[in-house]
């Protein structure tokens, strides 16, 4: 029986009069899958709760920060003191040092640390930073990652930028990207050509050590080692955007499970266990270039905001303590390889690449390792697919083009239960 929306149609209805598009995000949209976004009410554990009170099982979690799953009590708990004391402060609070010592000795990059309020926030302050400290202006990316809606970086992005089709913006100068060069992700010919060109110019590389923004896409090991070895010679600084992986494919991030450290961090989502919280630090020489210290200017009002802080201290707690990261692995892993039976079961082509609880279904029969093997994937099945699992309970991110990311409160019956209908949801597709 098809699950009613009528309270999340009217209130998108009237959405749409009021924001652009109805969404103050554009991934919220449903614009690559079609239909009307589904309007949330509340969340508990590994479950969504709708308007009309249909329940999901959510492989999406705020996209990322919900590793622990929904309303974790630790959690809620300390942020419900925190609020007692206020909201902000704009000044100090010893909950920023707790943070910070915690973040430090986490991630094998960072030695100091700057708290910010979004991951783009934390790109934007990262890639001037590493361009004060060179004194050289040309940045690189690679198609198909997303570092936020930076004027210089929203060239070739993923995310929403590449579901909708629009791998750049209008809006943004042609002098605002003049100076960033975009590469193929997993391609170290190309990375080793440009940097022989023009290495001495080059201020800093950033990327998404394990992709999650063109869907999932894991790095090679050859081209990570490149990477690190490049900017070694040429003095260039490595920028790991880990908004989305820090702390979620390790409590030390995604560096610390791949084995290649970079100069920098930009951390997000996680870190912040469900509130507004970003940050980016790394090597000492570095970050004392930041203001107030040194010469380079970022700062932020609500930066630090101790309700935040509190979150994202209780959620990086519980991550220490219980070491969730084996069994996520497990279950992922079950999961991903449930899923690919059932397409191959159905005669669909297909590829899951998985890391640690992220993973994404490519409808697509090549292994796809950049931006030109995702974008022929055939998002007509991924659509309906989409629509298929939403209509038994699975909300799945709505994109192909997006991770889907597993918590540490799923159990055996809820995979079991996403498996069941997998079958059902590929059978349609093949049907078509």
């Amino acid at each position: 029986m098809p699950l009613i929306h009528d309270r999340s149609h009217e209130i998108f209805a009237k959405a749409q009069t009021l924001i652009p598009g109805g969404v103050n995000s554009p991934a919220r949209a449903f614009g690559a899958v079609g239909g009307t976004p589904v309007v949330m009410l509340r969340g508990d554990g590994p479950y969504l709760y709708d308007v009309d009170g249909n329940q999901y099982l959510d492989y999406i979690g705020s996209w990322g920060p919900h590793i622990l799953g929904h309303r974790h009590p630790q959690v809620i708990e300390a942020i419900h003191r925190a609020v007692d004391l206020g909201t902000s402060f704009g000044a100090p609070c010893e909950l920023e040092n707790e943070l910070a010592e915690l973040v430090i000795d986490a991630i094998p990059s960072i030695e100091l640390v700057r708290m910010v309020n979004s991951g783009t926030e934390a790109t934007m302050s990262a890639i001037r930073v590493a361009r004060g400290f060179t004194g050289r202006d040309l940045i690189v990316k690679f198609a198909g990652c997303y570092h936020g809606h930076v004027d210089s970086l929203l060239v070739k992005a993923g995310s929403g930028a590449l579901t909708l089709g629009t791998p750049s913006s209008p809006g943004i100068p042609a002098g605002c990207t003049d100076a960033t060069l975009v590469l193929e992700y997993n391609d170290c010919d190309q990375l080793e050509t440009v940097f022989r060109e023009r290495g001495d110019q080059i201020a800093c590389v950033i990327l998404e050590p394990v992709v999650g923004n063109m869907g999932t896409v894991i790095p090679d090991t050859e081209f990570l080692q490149t990477l690190r070895r490049v900017c070694d010679e040429s003095g260039a600084v490595l920028i790991f955007d880990e908004v989305m992986t820090g702390f979620r494919l390790a409590y030390g991030g995604a560096q610390s499970r791949l084995g290649v450290t970079p100069d920098m961090t930009t951390l997000g989502k996680i870190l912040g266990g469900g509130l507004p919280v970003g940050a980016y630090g790394g090597r000492r020489d570095i970050m004392q270039t930041v203001s107030p210290l040194g010469p380079v200017y970022q700062a932020g009002t609500l930066s630090g905001n101790p309700v935040a802080m509190a979150s994202g201290i209780a959620t990086l707690r519980v991550l220490k303590e219980t070491n969730p990261y084996p069994q996520l692995d497990d279950y992922t892993n079950w999961l991903t390889s449930g899923l690919s039976s059932m397409a191959a079961k159905h005669g669909i082509p297909h590829q899951i690449p998985q890391i640690g609880s992220m993973f994404t279904l490519f409808f697509n029969d090549q292994p796809v390792r950049n931006y030109n093997d995702a974008v022929r994937s055939n998002t007509k099945q991924f659509a309906a697919y989409f629509h298929e699992m939403l209509e038994r309970g699975i909300y799945l991110a709505c994109s192909q083009f997006e991770a889907n990311f597993a918590s540490a409160v799923l159990t055996q019956d809820d995979l079991n239960r996403t498996l069941q209908a997998a079958d059902e949801a590929l059978a349609a597709v093949a049907a078509l």
